[in-house]
C-alpha cells in the first residue's frame, strides 16, 4: 500500500509537498526524500513526530540512539521503523523536526492510502512554493552586546532602533480610545 503525505510550512504559506511512498518503507526514507528535495542537510537531533489530532506528541522517531530520549520511552530509530507501523489512518498527522537547534519543523499528514501502488520508490508527488531556509541564521554577538541576526535585511541590533521605527514619542489623547480598553477616568 502507498501512502500519500502532504506537508507544509507555518513559515511559508506557500509551500507544501505532496509525497508517495509505501507504507512498508522505513522512516529514514521519508526522511532522505525530504532532505533531498528541499536541499538541506542532515543533522543527529533531526526526527519525527507522531502526533494525536491535536498535534500533541504521541511519539517520537529518532535518525539515531544519541538523542535526548527519557529512558521511560521507547527509542524508535528512523532506520528500523516502518511508516506504516505508525500511519494507519488517513487524516493522522506528524510532524517533521528539520531545524532542531531552532526547533523548526513541517506538519504532514496522512491525506490518502492508495491501494494496488506498493513497492514502488518513494516520490515527490506535487510540489508547490520554495522550502523555508533550513536554519534561521546563527546569531551573533555585536559590539554594543545585543545580539544580530545575519539574515536580517536592516543589519540592525537590538538595542539599536530608535524612536522613529515605533512612530512619533507623543501621542493625541483623543486618538486613545479608553472606552476600548474599559479604563474609566
Amino acid at each position: 500500500m502507498t501512502l500519500k503525505l502532504t506537508i507544509f510550512s507555518q513559515e511559508k504559506e506557500d509551500f507544501v509537498l505532496e509525497i508517495l511512498i509505501d507504507s512498508d518503507a522505513k522512516f529514514t526514507d521519508l526522511h532522505q526524500l525530504i532532505l533531498s528535495d528541499c536541499h538541506y542537510e542532515e543533522h543527529q537531533k533531526q526526527s519525527f513526530l507522531i502526533c494525536d489530532d491535536e498535534w500533541r506528541v504521541k511519539q517520537r522517531i529518532c535518525l539515531n540512539d544519541s538523542d535526548e530520549v527519557g529512558y521511560d520511552e521507547d527509542i524508535n530509530l528512523m532506520s528500523r521503523t516502518r511508516i506504516g507501523d505508525f500511519l494507519e489512518d488517513e487524516g493522522q498527522r506528524l510532524a517533521y523536526m528539520f531545524d532542531p537547534e531552532g526547533k523548526r519543523f513541517f506538519l504532514m499528514e496522512l491525506t490518502e492510502m492508495v491501494f494496488g501502488r506498493a513497492g514502488r520508490e518513494a516520490l515527490v508527488n506535487r510540489r508547490h512554493g520554495q522550502a523555508p531556509q533550513q536554519t534561521s541564521g546563527p546569531l551573533q554577538t555585536s559590539p554594543g552586546g545585543g545580539f544580530e541576526d545575519e539574515s536580517s535585511p536592516s543589519g540592525e541590533t537590538e538595542g539599536s532602533l530608535d524612536e522613529a521605527f515605533y512612530g512619533d514619542e507623543g501621542f493625541e489623547e483623543e486618538e486613545l480610545d479608553l472606552e476600548g480598553y474599559e479604563i474609566d477616568e
